[in-house]
């Protein structure tokens, strides 16, 4: 492992100390009692894109966090970087999503705007450090403080955290104002990597677009297209050539994100973590020339697909959905499950966020069950409640 990766070694420990384990590094359980939480379980039926997909093809937030995890340990190998750690980090990273994707977050936000908003990352660190209830010695999972930091820190530094991420943070400083280790910035471009590309191949087979349109308005995709005909000649079958397209698509993002990082770890010369967190700006990169041409596709699936009518049309009534279960739990939270009614706070603004963590750990299909059981049928065609 290379000096300036996060040596599981030299962990700042857990909140909560626990004996070593024999077989596994800190990350290594970080990682395990990750995939063994209930949220993670829950990501089955959290909206990525599509609100229930109709089809057992379509992404969910489980399936793109196994995609990124699987991307970001590629390339932590590479980088000579821990990997079990940025595994666990790509594998958390949206454990704090709400159902219906950004739908249920924008509903969430506007729900808790009297009460200091709603963020998934900082709900992220709720779900770990308190909400999970595993362990008879402490509230979460007892995340190791760099697997806490990653969390809060990948998408870069936080200079002007929110509530929920100034409570983690004062329970544990995480550092906020400073860049996280590599693992957590690796993880959070693998992100980017994969939904963009895995984005666009659930986009073709709902037949919102098709790989021509892209080719002609997304030039990274054109380029791509060509050198897999070139590579493939005679290949139309879309069931082959869109998966080899999207494979394409990866491996030449990971390699120029490779060589973008190598250079800039060159330049940098960092010799420990510490040095990393004080860069001054992330180490791990693509090029201005590949983050421009990922930029074109990201514009193009925004068009595409995230406001395609028949993406959009569910955008509204989800929105309605998050917003009418709030409302009426607020209200009378013992209509919530007993544990969860029982340890109801008396006063604001803990009382309205306790509502909303209850609701933020809706899969999708529980909320329209929750909905249609406390306020009626949901505003959403009768198709996608199951």
């Amino acid at each position: 492992m290379t000096p300036y990766a996060t040596d599981p070694a030299q962990s700042r420990g857990r909140r909560h100390p626990e004996p070593a384990s024999a077989t596994r590094t800190p990350f290594q359980r970080d990682r395990d009692r990750i995939i063994h939480s209930s949220a993670f379980r829950r990501l089955r039926y959290k909206t990525q894109v599509f609100v229930a997909p109709d089809g057992d093809h379509f992404r969910v937030r489980l399936t793109h966090s196994l995609e990124v995890a699987q991307i970001a340990r590629t390339l932590a190998r590479a980088l000579g970087l821990d990997e079990d750690l940025t595994e666990a980090l790509a594998l958390a990273h949206d454990l704090g999503h709400p159902p219906f994707g950004h739908s249920g977050e924008d509903a969430l936000e506007a729900a808790l705007a009297p009460y200091g908003g709603f963020d998934h990352n900082a709900q992220t660190l709720r779900i770990v450090t308190r909400l999970e209830s595993r362990y008879p010695g402490w509230d979460g999972l007892n995340l190791s403080w760099e697997t806490l930091e990653g969390l809060a820190k990948h998408n870069g530094p936080i200079l002007a955290p929110t509530w929920a991420m100034a409570e983690a943070d004062a329970q544990w400083p995480l550092d906020l104002a400073s860049h996280a280790g590599l693992e957590a910035q690796v993880a959070a471009l693998a992100d980017d990597i994969a939904y963009d590309n895995h984005d666009l191949d659930d986009g073709i087979r709902a037949g919102l677009f098709g790989i021509d349109d892209v080719a002609a308005a997304v030039p990274f995709t054109a380029a791509s297209l060509a050198a897999v005909t070139a590579r493939w000649p005679g290949l139309t079958a879309r069931r082959r050539l869109v998966p080899e397209l999207v494979r394409e698509q990866i491996g030449r993002m990971t390699a120029d994100l490779l060589t973008e990082t190598r250079a800039r770890l060159a330049a940098a010369a960092p010799q420990s973590v510490a040095d990393v967190r004080s860069a001054g700006r992330p180490l791990v990169a693509m090029s201005a020339a590949m983050a421009a041409e990922a930029a074109v596709l990201k514009g193009f699936l925004r068009a595409r697909m995230y406001r395609h009518p028949q993406v959009a049309a569910l955008r509204d009534p989800s929105r309605d959905v998050v917003t009418g279960l709030f409302a009426a739990l607020h209200a009378d939270p013992a209509a919530m499950p007993g544990d969860w009614a029982a340890a109801t706070p008396a006063d604001e603004p803990a009382r309205a966020r306790h509502v909303a963590d209850f609701i933020a750990g809706m899969t999708d299909r529980y909320a329209l069950k929750t909905h249609a059981r406390l306020i009626g049928p949901p505003p959403l065609p009768a198709e996608i409640f199951i």
